[in-house]
C-alpha cells in the first residue's frame, strides 16, 4: 500500500485542534509512528517473538487500540500456536478500514497464518473472551485515567493462567532532571527524523490534551491493582517503554 509522508502539521494553524485518529491521521501514520516514537520497530517486532511464549492453544490473542494492526501482523508472523486467532480492536473506523487492508496485503504474501477478526469498538465496553495474550500497544495513554484501572482489571480476568498482557506507553518520570533530560532527548529524535520545530510544537498542542502517560511506578502500582504478581519491564527507549504483566 502507498504510505503518505507526515506532513499534518506542517504549515501554520490559527487554532490546533485535539489530535483524533481521523482519516488524515490513518493516511500518514505509518510515517508519523516511526519517526515519532523511538524503538517503535523493535516493540512490534518483539511482541510478535514474546507472543510466542504465553500463546495457547484454542484461545484468542487480543491487539486492543490495533491502529493499523501492527502488532497484529506480527502476532501473524509469528504465532504458530493450534487454534489461535487475531481479535483487532479499534475504535476508529479509518485506522480499522486501513488495517483490513493490510491485512489483505500480508494474506497474499504468506501462507498459513493465524486468522483474525477486526471489530469496530471502544475496548472500555468490550467483552473479553478467555484468552492468553493481551497486546496494548500505545494505547492505555489515551484512556481516561479514571477507567484504566477497570479496564486492566478486566484484562486480568480474561486472562488464562500462564497468559500475559504486554504493555507499550511513553512514559512521564517524576524526576524533574530525568524528565526534562528525556523529553529534549525525545524532541531530538524528532528533529533528526525531519520534524520542524513548527511541526513539534502543533502536535505537541494537538495531542497534550488526549494522551496522558503515567510514571513506571504508577503503571507497577496499578497492574498490582488490577491483580497482576509481576510486571517486567522488557524494553525502553527514552521516554518510551513495554512491559509484560503476569497474572
Amino acid at each position: 500500500m502507498k504510505q503518505s509522508p507526515d506532513r499534518l502539521f506542517a504549515r501554520p494553524l490559527a487554532e490546533v485542534p485535539d489530535f483524533i485518529f481521523n482519516e488524515d491521521v490513518a493516511r500518514v501514520f505509518p510515517d508519523m509512528i516511526k519517526r515519532s516514537v523511538p524503538g517503535y520497530p523493535t516493540i512490534i517486532e518483539n511482541i510478535g517473538v514474546l507472543a510466542t511464549r504465553f500463546a495457547q492453544a484454542g484461545t484468542p490473542l487480543y491487539d486492543l487500540g490495533c491502529s493499523l494492526g501492527a502488532v497484529t501482523q506480527a502476532l501473524r508472523r509469528h504465532v504458530r500456536t493450534d487454534g489461535c486467532r487475531v481479535i483487532a480492536v479499534d475504535n476508529s473506523s479509518a485506522m480499522l478500514e486501513r488495517c483490513r487492508e493490510y491485512l489483505h496485503v500480508q494474506d497474499s504474501m504468506f501462507q498459513e497464518l493465524l486468522p483474525v477478526e477486526t471489530i469496530e469498538a471502544d475496548i472500555l465496553a468490550l467483552d473479553l473472551r478467555p484468552t492468553s495474550l493481551v497486546a496494548m500497544n500505545f494505547t492505555l495513554q489515551f484512556i481516561p485515567r479514571e477507567h484504566r484501572l477497570d479496564l486492566l482489571g478486566r484484562i486480568r480476568r480474561a486472562l488464562v493462567p500462564g497468559g500475559a498482557l504486554i504493555l507499550s506507553e511513553k512514559l512521564r518520570f517524576e524526576d524533574t532532571e530525568e524528565q526534562a533530560l528525556l523529553n529534549d532527548l525525545h524532541l531530538d529524535f524528532k528533529r533528526a527524523n525531519g520534524y520542524s520545530e513548527l511541526e513539534i510544537a502543533q502536535k505537541r498542542s494537538a495531542i497534550e490534551n488526549v494522551m496522558k502517560p503515567d510514571s513506571l511506578e504508577e503503571h507497577r502500582e496499578r497492574l498490582a491493582a488490577a491483580g497482576f504478581r509481576k510486571v517486567v519491564p522488557w524494553f525502553q527507549c527514552l521516554n518510551f517503554c513495554s512491559l509484560i504483566a503476569l497474572p
